[in-house]
């Protein structure tokens, strides 16, 4: 299975369309994401990794990194 950083990789190239990896340390909004993608986006991130984030959630979280780390602490 891939790592939580290469799964969180593919879904942002697949539903965020960066077009190349993603900064993991880059803030989303600076990555041009806008809060609709955003709350999209962790649609997905639920669903990947069986999670259930709600959108107000999602604002913790404003970085990939943070989110990595938030998801690999939840499967330590």
């Amino acid at each position: 299975m891939s790592s939580t950083p290469d799964r969180l990789n593919a879904l942002a190239e697949e539903h965020l369309g960066f077009g190349s990896e993603p900064d993991f340390d880059a803030q989303l909004a600076d990555l041009g994401v806008s809060s609709m993608d955003a709350v999209a986006f962790f649609k997905e991130v639920n669903s990947e990794f069986s999670l259930s984030l709600k959108p107000e959630d999602c604002l913790q979280f404003r970085t990939l990194g943070e989110l990595a780390s938030y998801i690999g602490g939840r499967n330590a």
